[in-house]
């Protein structure tokens, strides 16, 4: 019983581990692309992909309850990244 748990310990910490390593990189890369002057352009791609899933989810019809909420959760990404009011709009 004590092996099994010592497994079970090891197994969260690496997957625990490996959420964190993936998140510090994320965060690194954000602030690379802002302080590089393409933030921008990555958000209207992000906002293009979940518009697109948005769409896709709602075709496929979204069964069952993880499926409603993946989708609520997926259109109100996109509506707040095409909709932001605090960033500047090029153009306007």
């Amino acid at each position: 019983m004590e092996t099994v748990l010592n497994v079970l310990l090891i197994r969260f910490g690496i997957i625990a581990a490996i959420v964190v390593v993936v998140g510090l990189a994320g965060f690194a890369l954000i602030v690379s692309l802002r302080r590089r002057g393409k933030g921008e352009r990555v958000r209207e791609g992000a906002a293009t992909l979940a518009k697109t899933a948005a769409r896709a989810m709602d075709r496929r019809g979204a069964r069952g309850m993880r499926g409603r909420v993946g989708g609520e959760v997926v259109r109100q990404a996109a509506r707040w990244l095409d909709e932001d009011p605090g960033r500047k709009r090029s153009g306007r």
